[in-house]
């Protein structure tokens, strides 16, 4: 809608009969002067984004002088113009000189529609992927080794399928809450665990081939009784040994029935030919491929995409509370969604993995039922698919000490560290300032979303940023210390290094521990050259420099700090 203001300004200056809406209709008599200056009314409108002039050839329409008018609103600051001058040949000279001056120009105005659209589609996806994410709400660290284990005891045994129990327990690991489940290999053992688990319970086909049970028929739902699970269990039984064949059943896992209120969803993974690994979310249960409610990212992902990820679904809508239900705690399933995209980050050696149903509600979210895929046992580790964008490089996560004895953690940055590189900003004094960025820089300049975007949001093939993070024992608050940055060059060669320590923290060794573990992460990179450009006056970084093997050299005004590297063993 337009601004009441805008609508004044119109009616001061078009004829009475004009649309008195957005479209802007300036009529059918509307001469050049007419429609420069109803473009530039509308240009000024606080809550426009954008213009679109349509100029049809009428009796009175002067299609080239009306283009000349509108060459000058064609650079306008943050508001794209676009143009449909219809009319073929009559409006050919118009056309050439708005293409001249940078306004586009489309045949129809739906087409022009559809690339601002496209226009706005681009930019939002840009500003939502450099929103700053929010920080994990608990401590949960993964079990990395259990899971390596699991995976190394069915690679052993020539597996490629991990059963149901393996698979929750990989998710387990990774922190996604799963429903109980135990094995039983008969009929008695079956009724024993369902008395121990209580009743109702759900009896699953436990196979080591089989991961489609409910195609086998290998689910009973809701069982209330022995009887039931006596009949439950041969109903699976019977059903493998006819569909499938006997060797194919090991038996039945025994689990709780869950109450169904709430909605199903489907989390995983496959692999693109091109992407490697990628993620699906979407509406889940057995209509998942009738529905084909479902969305596609990239690993990994931090909070901010997993719900751009759960965004693109019908589903969530749902989420947010329809019809009276309580919506679904979407930060916790922001936070499940990025352990999941861990998971399949972290563990090179899955190559299907999918968890269906997904129940979420209002009271919680539990994985029902899992599905993991191995590569061949046969595969070489570094022949299977890389994920397109690297994830977080937890290799340099390590622990360290500054000489005051404060324990600290270094660790590459992350999209989440923006808000403590604020802070972190206003501790340094003008001339910490000054010695990194080799001039003064305002505060309120550094700490733009901006600029603290391209500092957070590390490409960890290109770059990677340390950070020396200190957390508050009796508050829990974390603070960055200093940073210290490795970027690579073009060609992945060589590097170059920059530090900014904290004015109340220099002097305590955290200079020369950052500096050192740049220097291993570039071996472990594979680099050959680390260098560093550094002001005369710097002495405390020269000290470091020298401290650890590196050459200093006159280049102009600066001094230049370079350290060949032998390769890591």
């Amino acid at each position: 809608p337009l601004s009441p203001e805008t609508m004044a300004e119109l009616d001061a200056m078009l004829p009475p009969h004009w649309s008195h809406n957005n479209p802007v209709d300036i009529l059918g008599d509307a001469g050049p002067e007419r429609y420069a200056k109803a473009a530039e009314i509308v240009a000024r409108d606080p809550q426009s984004d954008g213009l679109l002039v349509v100029l049809t050839p009428q009796a009175m329409t002067d299609p080239t002088a009306t283009a000349e008018q509108l060459k000058p609103y064609a650079h306008s600051p943050g508001k794209p113009i676009l143009a449909s001058w219809m009319g073929g040949p009559e409006v050919a000279a118009g056309e050439a000189i708005l293409q001249h001056a940078g306004i586009p120009n489309f045949a129809y105005p739906d087409d022009a529609a559809r690339t601002f659209q496209y226009m706005w589609h681009y930019s939002e996806n840009l500003r939502s992927l450099y929103e700053t994410p929010t920080l994990p709400t608990d401590d949960h660290a993964p079990q990395r080794q259990h899971v390596e284990q699991l995976i190394q005891v069915a690679r052993n045994a020539g597996r490629t399928i991990l059963n149901e129990v393996e698979s929750k327990q990989m998710l387990a690991a990774y922190g996604i809450p799963t429903v109980e489940t135990r094995v039983a290999t008969t009929e008695n053992e079956a009724v024993l665990l369902a008395g121990q688990i209580g009743f109702p319970v759900v009896l699953k086909l436990y196979s080591q081939t089989i991961t489609h049970k409910t195609d086998v028929g290998g689910v009973q739902l809701n069982l209330g009784t022995e009887r039931a699970v006596r009949r439950a269990f041969n109903a699976i039984t019977d059903a493998v040994r006819a569909r499938a064949g006997i060797e194919h059943f090991q038996g039945v896992t025994v689990q709780p029935m869950v109450s169904t209120n709430g909605y199903e969803l489907i989390l995983g993974s496959s692999l693109d030919p091109q992407f490697g690994p990628v993620l699906l979310f979407g509406a889940g249960g057995q209509l998942v491929e009738v529905m084909r409610d479902r969305a596609l990212a990239l690993p990994p992902l931090n909070t901010t995409l997993a719900r751009r990820l759960m965004e693109q679904t019908r589903m969530y809508t749902a989420l947010k509370g329809v019809r009276g239900r309580a919506p679904v705690d979407l930060a916790a399933l922001e936070q499940l969604i990025v352990r999941f995209s861990e998971l399949v980050a972290e563990q090179p050696w899955i190559k299907e993995i999918d968890i269906n149903p997904l129940l979420v509600s209002s009271e919680g979210m539990t994985a029902l039922d899992a599905r993991v895929i191995l590569h061949d046992p046969d595969a070489a580790l570094d022949k299977l698919p890389k994920l397109a964008i690297r994830p977080y490089p937890t290799q340099y996560v390590a622990p360290w000490t500054l000489k005051n004895g404060m324990p600290i953690t270094i660790r590459p940055i992350r999209p989440e560290d923006e808000p403590l590189m604020v802070d972190f900003h206003e501790t340094l004094s003008a001339q910490s300032v000054y010695l990194r960025y080799f001039r003064p820089l305002a505060l309120d300049w550094r700490v733009t979303h901006e600029r603290l975007t391209r500092i957070c949001f590390n490409d960890y093939d290109r770059e990677i940023a340390l950070v020396a993070d200190q957390r508050d024992p009796a508050t829990g608050k974390h603070y960055i210390l200093a940073v210290g940055r490795l970027s690579k060059d073009r060609d992945a060669h060589n590097g170059e290094f920059a530090l900014l320590i904290s004015d109340a923290c220099q002097k305590q060794g955290l200079g020369t521990e950052l500096l050192r573990r740049l220097l291993d992460v570039g071996r472990a990179e594979q680099l050959e050259q680390l260098v560093g450009y550094i002001l005369p006056e710097n002495q405390p970084m020269l000290a470091i420099c020298r401290r650890l093997g590196f050459t200093i050299t006159h280049d102009g005004q600066m001094l230049r700090a370079v350290k060949n590297l032998e390769k890591a063993s």
